[in-house]
């Protein structure tokens, strides 16, 4: 998984605001973007990310 230290960090690349890990995605706190995480490596690109519903 995603090291807590590297979370830390890591910020919405949408909206700039704070993510968590849910389940096996990055997600952002405020605008609910997921971005998932490939080889343990987050993929942080706006185009990659689902959407909230």
């Amino acid at each position: 998984m995603v090291d807590k230290e590297l979370l830390e960090i890591l910020a919405c690349p949408a909206c700039k605001s704070e993510v968590e890990l849910r389940e096996d995605r990055i997600a952002c706190t405020k605008c609910g973007r997921r971005y998932p995480i490939r080889d343990g490596i987050p993929v942080m690109l706006i185009d990659e990310a689902e959407k909230p519903e």
